[in-house]
């Protein structure tokens, strides 16, 4: 007689980890190096396209909730600067395999009250099934992400020999840029600053003083032109009022020395020497911008300050053809090359996408999970309904 076959039933029960802002530093979100590698794994997936992102075209940012000028409910906010919640969501394959959303809320008056400008989370979930695996403080996730794309950038287009970096705005985008060039270019021993307040000066030269030794010169400037003469890294990182596209920070080809890697992850604009085409004009991932200029209304720029954006007009206008639009992740790839020649003036745009998000949050997931770093919550034993 055959023997009766028994099925032993599938447990139900979901925990996930949570995890603190001490929680991921203790599991290495500061880890720059290894941030700029995860940074080039998930840009060669971009380039292999095993990645999914928010809207229709699988490319979107992610969903962006402002506030109105005018409301009659008095208790509805007011559209302040930097006023405004994000979700951003995002699948990315590989060694990855997981699926995740950065929820933020974004206001630049916090600052009065000591705290960040945005105040971000991050769930990371599993793909399959679409339960929570971990949920994690993201400020430092997002800003060392932010940063280690730059990173990637001038390791691949940066002259090897750079030494003198030009930031604009003090902000914590420009300490982690600032620490991925220096992973990047060892050599990067001297920084030109230009600072609107003297709270985040003071706190951009301690980040230097404690986390980068190698540079031994902090100079303080008055100018963008300052910023990026002489220079050879530059990168733009001070946040500001979005619609005027007169008032977002330029640059102008007069000040750019031969050579010059520009990475702008922050508002940026750009004369018409810079527009030419033997600058060479490089995206984080074109599908991303050409969301945003589907998404928006017309000139993009005006509504979204990225420089990519800018881009993204000069094609519709024709004074740029699309193929002169190249992307990192094909460089990371191995199919485009990186800088050519020495006196290559090279100009690339960072986004902020999800997907990178899912990549250095899937890394330290992992890594806390291997080391015992955070708190399992319960999320049922079994579901009430089904």
């Amino acid at each position: 007689m055959a023997q009766r076959q028994t099925t032993v039933p599938r447990s139900t029960a979901i925990d996930f980890l949570y995890l603190s802002e001490a929680d991921m530093l203790l599991a290495g979100v500061t880890d720059m190096a290894a941030c700029i590698a995860t940074m080039a794994e998930m840009l060669k997936l971009i380039h292999a396209g095993d990645y999914r992102m928010a809207g229709s075209n699988g490319h979107s940012h992610g969903a962006r909730m402002t506030f109105p000028a005018e409301s009659s409910f008095p208790t509805m906010p007011k559209p302040t600067a930097d006023r405004r919640f994000v979700a951003m969501p995002a699948y990315l394959g590989g060694s990855f395999g997981t699926t995740g959303m950065k929820w933020y809320g974004s206001n630049i008056a916090n600052r009065e009250k000591g705290l960040p400008r945005s105040i971000l989370m991050f769930m990371l979930n599993d793909t399959d099934t679409g339960a929570p695996l971990s949920l994690m403080s993201a400020n430092l996730l997002s800003a060392y992400r932010t940063g280690g794309v730059p990173g990637v950038g001038a390791r691949h287009l940066a002259r090897a020999d750079s030494r003198v970096v030009g930031i604009l705005g003090p902000g914590v985008i420009a300490r982690t840029a600032l620490a991925a060039f220096a992973v990047a270019c060892p050599g990067i021993d001297t920084v030109k600053i230009k600072a609107r307040g003297r709270r985040s000066l003071d706190d951009f030269q301690c980040f230097v003083r404690r986390e980068l030794p190698q540079i031994t010169t902090v100079t303080v400037v008055d100018t963008v032109e300052d910023v990026v003469r002489d220079s050879d890294i530059v990168t733009y990182c001070a946040s500001g009022a979005i619609g005027d596209t007169s008032a977002y920070p330029i640059v102008k080809r007069e000040w750019v020395s031969p050579g010059t890697f520009l990475v702008m992850p922050a508002p940026c604009d750009i004369d018409e020497g810079m527009q030419l085409a033997d600058v060479r004009k490089i995206v984080d991932c074109s599908g991303l911008y050409e969301a945003w200029a589907a998404e928006l209304p017309k000139p993009t720029h005006r509504y979204c300050s990225i420089l990519g954006c800018k881009f993204m007009d000069m094609i519709e206008a024709g004074t740029m053809m699309r193929e002169q639009l190249e992307e990192i992740s094909r460089i990371v790839a191995g199919e485009a090359p990186g800088r050519c020649h020495s006196d290559e003036i090279i100009l690339m745009s960072v986004g902020g996408m999800p997907v990178e998000d899912v990549a250095w949050g899937t890394v330290i997931h992992r890594r806390a999970q291997a080391q015992g770093i955070g708190v399992s919550l319960n999320l049922w034993d079994s579901p009430a309904m089904r």
